[in-house]
């Protein structure tokens, strides 16, 4: 399928033709949310821990003695039934990741393309060229085009002048083509890809 390409001065910049295998496929919510969810698990931390009755700081000794006292019989006082006491079974430090085959991933990445450019979201630029890194000039370029929550890919580096100057821009994310993921790409809601872009994520998703 073709589509048209832009400049960043909003001008047209002829035309580029995309991959039907990554740009044409029938959106599946069911893929994009396995693949997010893979994606925010592997992110996610895992550092909760709790103290067990082995490690809180009261005496190990018998808090009284076994029989006579008409009380129920117990031990220490880090016992968990206790205020301050060790924790039951509670969340020790782990990971929460887990397997999703590279098929699959490739997979989801091409249904969020493919629901880019189905909703009309998808905007092609010729290039990320900038002379100087000026926050202000390209926020206005922003401003003018209509993009308030973008997401950019560029080709394998990210041109070092665009990168600085998108830096403090709200809502503008600029990533390379190795750095495309579905949770990005469905998180802002316009994708901005470069012609450069376009044929680095072709020659990784084939």
């Amino acid at each position: 399928m073709k589509t048209d390409a832009i400049k960043l001065d909003g001008s047209a910049a002829g035309s580029v033709e995309l991959d039907e295998a990554l740009f044409g496929l029938e959106p599946r919510a069911d893929i994009l949310h396995r693949v997010v969810r893979w994606q925010r698990n592997n992110a996610q931390q895992g550092t909760h821990k709790v103290k067990t009755r082995s490690e809180t700081s009261y005496s190990t000794k018998k808090i009284y003695r076994q029989k006579g006292t008409g009380g129920a019989r117990h031990g220490d006082r880090n016992a968990p039934i206790f205020r301050k006491g060790g924790i039951y079974k509670g969340p020790v430090p782990r990971s929460h990741g887990h397997d999703l085959t590279k098929k699959f991933r490739k997979l989801g990445l091409c249904h969020a393309l493919s629901a880019k450019q189905a909703e009309g979201n998808l905007v092609v630029l010729d290039a990320l060229d900038l002379t100087e890194a000026k926050t202000s000039a390209l926020a206005k370029q922003v401003k003018n085009l209509g993009w308030k929550r973008a997401l950019v890919i560029d080709g394998a580096e990210v041109n070092a002048n665009f990168a600085r100057a998108a830096a403090n821009i709200e809502g503008l994310d600029v990533l390379p083509s190795m750095g495309a993921n579905v949770y990005d790409i469905l998180k802002r809601d316009t994708l901005v890809i470069t012609k450069a872009g376009i044929e680095a994520l072709e020659a990784r998703l084939k």
